[in-house]
């Protein structure tokens, strides 16, 4: 009898291919922001995005901020 429960398998491939998706959002927002920029500074300009995060400097929900670098330390 097949288990009609996600796998974490599964669970983790549907996260990565939503954030997939997000980046390919961005990308599409960045495109109309930016109508001269060509493929690299869109590549760039989402490179900074990613590391900056306006509105979510701590993180994407409400909560403590952990700092990850130490717990992998």
């Amino acid at each position: 009898m097949a288990s009609t429960t996600p796998s974490i398998t599964d669970a983790f491939r549907t996260t990565l291919d939503l954030f997939d998706t997000g980046l390919d959002l961005m990308r599409q927002n960045l495109r109309r922001s930016h109508p001269e920029a060509g493929d690299d500074e869109i590549e760039r300009l989402l490179r900074e995005w990613l590391l900056d995060r306006p509105g979510a400097e701590a993180g994407d929900c409400p909560g403590r901020p952990v700092d990850v670098g130490a717990r992998l330390a």
